[in-house]
């Protein structure tokens, strides 16, 4: 990931935050109880509306984020503890969280589908996947815009695509959705998932 876009992450975010984003994270992840895996925690963003939570383990691979994330976790009420590890490759045992939160991250993940089975992996049976991503749009124009920007995109944006289909790739790997919200003529998708395995 750029060192660029790294420093200017959360500048470049703030507005989408404030106006749009914030409701979003705080609806959906004060749901999230017991013991928690964060997928790909960023800059900490997420820290701050763990409410209901024991505990919360957060992975994020990149250095540079994670070490901007420690400046939260001290002031937090929940227990959070940063890991360095990728989403493909989780650091954990079977069956060992009630739930995973996965925001604005999927669009990163060098290899979505083997995530999607590593997060089935250590998620207890019948646990809970927040989601909340950004999606293709299901478009003739828009979505193939999106495909025609998305390499351009990437370069700029720490390999973020613009046209994943997540949700199809959460379904494919077993997880069952028990609501889903689109937002944004469906460029935003809210969701909460069982694990069903």
């Amino acid at each position: 990931m750029s060192s660029l876009f790294i420093k200017y992450y959360d500048r470049w975010m703030r507005p989408l935050e404030q106006r749009a984003f914030h409701s979003i994270r705080k609806q959906l992840i004060e749901q999230a109880t017991g013991t928690v895996l964060e997928i790909g925690s960023g800059t900490g963003v997420n820290f701050k509306y763990y409410q209901y939570a024991d505990k919360v383990v957060a992975i994020e691979p990149d250095d540079t984020m994670l070490e901007q994330s420690l400046v939260y976790v001290d002031r937090l009420a929940v227990p959070i503890e940063v890991v360095r590890a990728g989403a493909e490759s989780l650091p954990f045992q079977e069956d060992s969280f009630d739930c995973v939160v996965c925001t604005l991250v999927f669009c990163t993940i060098p290899d979505p589908m083997m995530a999607w089975n590593e997060i089935k992996r250590v998620c207890k049976p019948g646990g809970h996947v927040f989601l909340f991503e950004h999606v293709r749009l299901n478009h003739s124009l828009w979505g193939t815009l999106q495909d025609w920007l998305t390499p351009w995109w990437k370069r700029c944006c720490g390999g973020c695509h613009l046209n994943r289909n997540t949700l199809d790739d959460m379904q494919q790997a077993g997880f069952q959705v028990k609501d889903l919200d689109r937002k944004y003529k469906g460029l935003i998708l809210v969701a909460r998932a069982v694990n069903n395995k």
